[in-house]
């Protein structure tokens, strides 16, 4: 991706930036408690990387709470099914907010006997990297599973216009001395945000993540968001997608097969749906022989004999565990664009200004 040479960046500190984002969300009518799930989540995403789901995200999550199309003021509730199974219901409030609660039970039930939990979620919204809901099962020594749906995107396989959501696909285990397996990824060749942060920045995008509403290859992310994005692997990536509709939405009783509405479009709720599972990993050794394993199965990998010109091989999520390593020690860069968004948002509702330093380009990670 290309990015224009003029642009100026500013490092915020983690804190720093989970602060600023609980107050905006306070000032908008947010719970204090929710606000602080929320900022979490956030920054999480900017400290792993994924800048396109990150604190960036505020001005148009507030733009929904002041279209009425996202209920700031609610809390999910849930509903046990079984003694593993349960649901959420959003009641339109922030995703990450139900996407927690799911997981939280999830874990629960899967610490019992049964050794597994399964969470449905309905009536939700974006909840951004769906990384941090693995992270989540992860600290608590569980695998998992994170499904969601979203707002249509891509076309099927063999169709021109959109009906399936870029709706990522995520997993995860804990390890013992080496690092975890983290795995999240859009069906598409590339996720839909990183279309719209191009756009955001100025840059242009690669001519083979999508096409313009012609059906023609662009590398203008304006064009793009007019036209379809295009699925990884033909046939395999649009199956993906069909298969997170089928888990995410069919099952749950929320929005699917091209119902979702997108984030951006202020004329009705969302209604997301979601779809967890948590696994206690010593179903079937202990704990600690899971641990070997993974380990061993981490260093297998890293320790592959690389192809020329290939200096490291990484396990799925380490790129972005390093990333984490390197920004909570320097800070997160944004853009001048990104915190000016972001200020203003804090000026509507009397919150101090993100507090950021100048940072020269070449520094960003």
């Amino acid at each position: 991706m290309s990015t224009p040479n003029d642009q100026k960046f500013a490092n915020v500190t983690a804190p720093d930036a989970r602060s600023f984002v609980e107050d905006v969300l306070a000032g908008n009518g947010v719970p204090r408690n929710n606000a602080v799930i929320v900022a979490r989540c956030l920054v999480e995403a900017d400290l792993r990387g994924v800048d396109t789901h990150g604190v960036n995200r505020i001005p148009s999550y507030m733009a929904r709470i002041r279209q009425g199309v996202l209920d700031a003021h609610a809390s999910p509730t849930i509903r046990h099914i079984s003694p593993v199974v349960a649901q959420v219901d959003g009641h339109n409030a922030f995703g990450f907010l139900a996407a927690h609660l799911a997981m939280e039970a999830a874990i629960r039930m899967a610490d019992g006997p049964s050794g597994i939990g399964v969470v449905s979620v309905k009536s939700s919204n974006h909840f951004g990297m769906s990384a941090w809901l693995v992270q989540q099962a992860i600290d608590a020594g569980m695998m998992s599973l994170v499904f969601t749906n979203s707002s249509p995107a891509l076309p099927v396989w063999g169709g021109k216009s959109k009906l399936m959501g870029v709706s990522p696909i995520a997993c995860g285990a804990p390890a013992g001395k080496g690092r975890p397996f983290i795995m999240d990824m859009a069906p598409s060749v590339a996720a839909r945000g990183k279309v719209y942060k191009a756009l955001r920045r100025g840059e242009k995008i690669p001519t083979d993540w999508a096409l313009d509403k012609n059906g023609k290859p662009t590398d203008d992310p304006a064009k793009a968001l007019e036209g379809v994005m295009l699925p990884m692997g033909g046939p395999k990536g649009s199956a993906l997608a069909v298969m997170m509709d089928v888990f995410s939405g069919v099952l749950s009783g929320s929005a699917f097969a091209g119902h979702v509405t997108n984030p951006y479009d202020p004329s009705k709720p969302a209604d997301v749906g979601h779809f967890i599972v948590a696994i206690r990993p010593n179903l079937f050794m202990s704990a600690d022989q899971f641990k070997d394993r993974m380990d061993y199965l981490y260093s297998r990998v890293v320790g592959s004999d690389r192809m020329d010109g290939v200096e490291r091989i990484y396990f799925p999520g380490e790129i972005e565990q390093l990333t984490k390593e390197n920004r909570l020690k320097h800070g997160i860069p944004l853009v001048e664009a990104e915190i000016s968004a972001l200020n203003k948002e804090a000026s509507q509702v009397g919150a101090k200004s993100i507090r950021a330093s100048p940072l020269p380009v070449m520094a960003r990670l």
